[in-house]
């Protein structure tokens, strides 16, 4: 009961790392909100942690202040937040890439980031204390070719979580990242192209410990880094990648 009587927040928490990192920290003893623009699938993941399901979009400004209006009127200010929503573009030349995808991975995955702070850190430094945990990615350590602007995303992911790590730290608000390899969640057959046993196992062949990530190993992560067993950690971009980035 690491997190015991703590209340979560997860965006993305409908499926793949972020359903698991949901019924992780529910089982750990916390409250979870579950946010995804795909509300039967949030739905889905908090009827089977009893936990509460809410419709976001989080690249929407407006959409994020009504999520945070609804949270605080509820629960009061979070003591975790999780922001996992992210979503790529299809692997191509960069030249290549639209500038509509373009602008929807830096909405998804940079702005979204920027939106849960505007909207919920100013009640987290009332309290001055609370953890934020970004997920960011394998790929904005060690860049894969035809993914770049997806690259892009999670590299200012990165350098966005050791940034609020350092102005947040007076508050006593911790931030950390996630860096997971590729993964079995909806987003796996986007980041490889096409899901065939011949790119799973040339995929498979740059992971050292010869497996994806699972959620399970992504909420195992996140719940430590966001528990106080963790106290003493902020800034850090952690590889849960099998030895993907050595």
């Amino acid at each position: 009961m690491r997190v015991k009587d703590k209340v979560a927040i997860v965006t993305g928490g409908g499926s793949g790392f972020g359903a698991g990192i949901c019924k992780k920290l529910s089982a750990e003893g916390a409250t979870v909100i579950v946010a995804d623009i795909n509300l039967a699938g949030a739905q889905s993941v908090a009827d089977d942690i009893d936990g509460h399901a809410i419709a976001v979009d989080v690249s929407d400004d407006a959409s994020v202040q009504s999520l945070a209006s609804i949270v605080m009127a509820d629960f009061g200010a979070p003591d975790i937040l999780i922001n996992n929503a992210g979503i790529t573009h299809l692997p191509m030349p960069m030249e290549q890439v639209q500038p509509d995808e373009f602008d929807r991975v830096f909405q998804v995955n940079a702005k979204s980031v920027y939106l849960t702070a505007r909207h919920f850190v100013p009640h987290m430094k009332i309290r001055r204390k609370g953890a934020i945990l970004n997920l960011a990615s394998t790929a904005g350590l060690s860049p894969r070719p035809n993914l770049s602007w997806y690259n892009a995303s999670k590299g200012w992911m990165i350098t966005a979580t050791k940034t609020m790590a350092v102005e947040l730290a007076p508050d006593n608000i911790r931030v950390n990242a996630l860096c997971p390899v590729a993964g079995e969640t909806p987003l796996l057959a986007s980041f490889m192209g096409a899901d065939t046993p011949e790119i799973r196992q040339k995929f498979l062949a740059t992971i050292p410990l010869g497996r994806f990530a699972q959620p399970e190993d992504l909420a195992n992560a996140a719940c430590y880094l966001c528990s106080d067993e963790a106290s003493m950690i902020t800034g850090v971009a952690m590889e849960v990648d099998g030895g993907r980035c050595i």
